[in-house]
């Protein structure tokens, strides 16, 4: 009878859960779900620890685990028991993590010629090995993804006056990795084509190694490759034409608009043989792009490397040339309207054309922050060298104006105003969509730089993968020290994020973000505007998010800001198309002078206060008024 009477209860106390002033109360799960969900848990973590009303509870909710409560003790048990690698592709799976596929080898075989048209994510192993003549092409390869991850191992592998086409391939996605290995080694003849390669995506990585390696005569081709892209820093050419005869490489409109964008060439051409290589447009306009060149055109004899429009109307970055044509013959570098940046970034030259015999370097009208350290004395020419390269343009009221601030993403708390028209950032959220971990799992698994190996083994990240820079990156910033005024912590479960924001504010708290993604990039018009807290000087915790293979957010909370709500109305209708949320820092006193806020507004650090919107997807937690 016991046994029955406790089964009712446990019955009526599932089906008469109930909903009141948008907070889950009577144990925090409805009558359809398991109580034993994360979920669920997360609910009565939320009701116990949080004291009031918050408008946006189910926001966070939203982004609890989807683990069923079998599966997450499941995995809970194998992260105890570092076992976690063996499920990795369900865990990514069940859990909603952000995961590159582990591709197993493709060893399809094509005879003919083939044309690949809205093509997916292969592992391509031996492809077109020893093909005489004919031509493979991909067009619409891997386009408009979310995580795309492609592989070329032994590509074109001695063949014979064989063409490969690379058309629109991984365009308009999200994070992209592509690697081509032993791609057209000791190949003779032939081309290879990339058109539209990579273009407009958010986290672009494409690895070449042994490309074209010992090549004959076989030419290259990259063509708007990685223009408009955003975030990368992965594009690496390692043994690039290495060993090739007579082997022509042109790099046109590489990196243009693109913003942070790095590649890295080592060993490229090295020892190579009548060589031409074409740098053209190569990081025009783009913004801090990081271009290293590392033992290229080592030994090599009789090449002619051109840079054309390099870096021109860029925005600061770095270049590094190492080792450039060492023990080369009779080499030929033509440096023409190199750096014409926006603001000068910086070149750095070390043993460039050092032990090189018979070699002309030439420099026209090229930028003044370079350093050139054990640097040939002999066949170089420098033109219209130290010329001001400072191209910044100014408004009306003499402001620097920068073009790589996007207009809106930072304003004066004036402008939160009724009645003002605004220019309103993108404000959509470009990160991969994934979920919280519940805490009974993350708190098993590592997260610190000195466990990067067992994090790197856990979630399948291998050597100089972009996973690993991503997990590097997130976990590195999460352990860099606080700035002055900040308290700071990372957190991967909701439940961490409720601790944090209680622990600053108290339990009595308010978690607000913006409503939507309407009016962004468009100019929009203020309407009612209400100050948090009176639109007195409060204390509040912003959380942003990091990219990592589990959602993460960077949460903190700086002294002295005030935080608004304001309705966002149409330019011509002023019809309601959005709720946002601003966070104006009052004190920039300790920011650097070359924040982007300070482009944007042409200021200094403590002069004026910067404001800016919360993000799809990111938070603010506030005081309860």
């Amino acid at each position: 009878m016991l046994k029955q009477f406790l089964l009712l209860q446990s019955f009526s106390f599932l089906f008469y859960v109930v909903i009141v002033g948008g907070k889950l109360i009577g144990g925090g799960f409805s009558a359809e779900e398991n109580p034993f969900t994360p979920k669920a848990s997360l609910v009565r973590y939320w009701n116990k620890e949080i004291r009031g009303e918050s408008p946006r509870s189910e926001f966070l909710i939203s982004k609890a685990s989807p683990l069923n409560a079998v599966d997450s003790a499941t995995f809970s048990k194998l992260a105890a028991a570092n076992s976690l690698p063996t499920r990795f592709p369900d865990f990514c799976s069940a859990a909603n993590l952000f995961c590159f596929p582990d591709l197993g080898a493709s060893l399809e075989k094509h005879d003919d010629d083939v044309k690949f048209s809205v093509y997916d994510q292969k592992n391509f192993t031996n492809y077109g090995n020893a093909r005489a003549g004919g031509a493979d092409s991909f067009k619409n390869y891997s386009r408009d993804g979310n995580v795309v991850t492609d592989s070329f191992r032994r590509y074109s592998r001695n063949a014979a006056g064989h063409d490969d086409k690379f058309t629109v391939y991984g365009d308009n996605s999200n994070v992209v990795e592509e690697g081509f290995n032993s791609y057209g080694t000791f190949g003779t003849g032939g081309a290879g084509v990339f058109t539209n390669y990579q273009n407009n995506v958010n986290n672009p990585t494409s690895r070449f190694t042994a490309y074209s390696d010992g090549g004959n005569g076989r030419s290259q081709t990259f063509k708007t490759y990685t223009h408009d892209a955003n975030a990368g820093n992965g594009q690496s050419f390692s043994s690039y034409g290495k060993n090739g005869n007579g082997a022509p490489n042109e790099f046109a409109s590489y990196g243009a608009s693109s913003n942070v964008i790095g590649s890295g060439f080592s060993n490229y051409g090295e020892s190579g043989n009548a060589a031409n290589d074409t740098f053209t447009s190569y990081g025009t306009d783009s913004n801090v792009p990081q271009n290293n060149f590392k033992n290229y055109g080592a030994s090599g004899n009789a090449a002619v490397d051109t840079f054309a429009n390099y870096r021109d109307k860029a925005n600061v970055g770095d270049d590094s040339f190492s080792s450039y044509a060492k023990d080369s013959n009779s080499e030929k570098v033509n440096f023409v309207n190199y750096g014409q940046s926006f603001n000068p970034g910086s070149e750095t030259f070390t043993g460039y054309g050092k032990g090189a015999e018979g070699n002309k370097i030439s420099f026209k009208t090229y930028t003044p922050n370079s350093t050139f350290k054990d640097y040939t004395k002999n066949g170089v020419a420098f033109a219209k060298y130290n010329a001001s390269t400072t191209t910044a343009n100014t408004v009306g009221d003499g402001k620097t104006v920068n073009k790589w601030i996007e207009p809106g993403k930072f304003f004066r708390e004036s402008s939160l105003k009724e009645g003002t028209v605004i220019p309103m950032p993108d404000i959509k959220d470009k990160m991969p969509k994934r979920s919280f971990l519940p805490r009974s799992i993350i708190t098993k698994l590592p997260f610190s730089t000195s466990k990067l190996g067992e994090i790197k083994r856990i979630f399948h990240a291998g050597e100089n993968s972009t996973m690993e820079g991503i997990i590097t990156d997130a976990v590195t910033e999460c352990e860099r020290p606080p700035s002055v005024g900040e308290t700071k912590r990372c957190v991967g479960s909701a439940e961490d994020m409720i601790d944090f924001a209680t622990s600053v504010l108290g339990r009595s708290v308010v978690l607000r973000t913006t409503e939507n993604v309407a009016g962004s990039k468009q100019k929009v018009v203020i309407g009612k505007v209400n100050g948090i807290n009176g639109g007195k000087l409060t204390k509040a915790v912003s959380c942003h998010q990091s990219l990592y293979p589990y959602l993460l957010y960077y949460c903190h909370s700086v002294p002295k800001v005030r935080v608004y709500e304001a309705d966002l109305l149409e330019l011509n209708s002023k019809k309601k198309i959005n709720h946002g949320i601003a966070i104006c820092h009052m004190d920039t006193s300790s920011w650097g002078p070359s924040h982007g806020a300070f482009l944007a507004l042409g200021s200094k650090p403590g002069r004026i206060e910067v404001c800016h919107w919360i993000f799809e997807n990111d938070m603010n937690w506030a005081i309860a008024d």
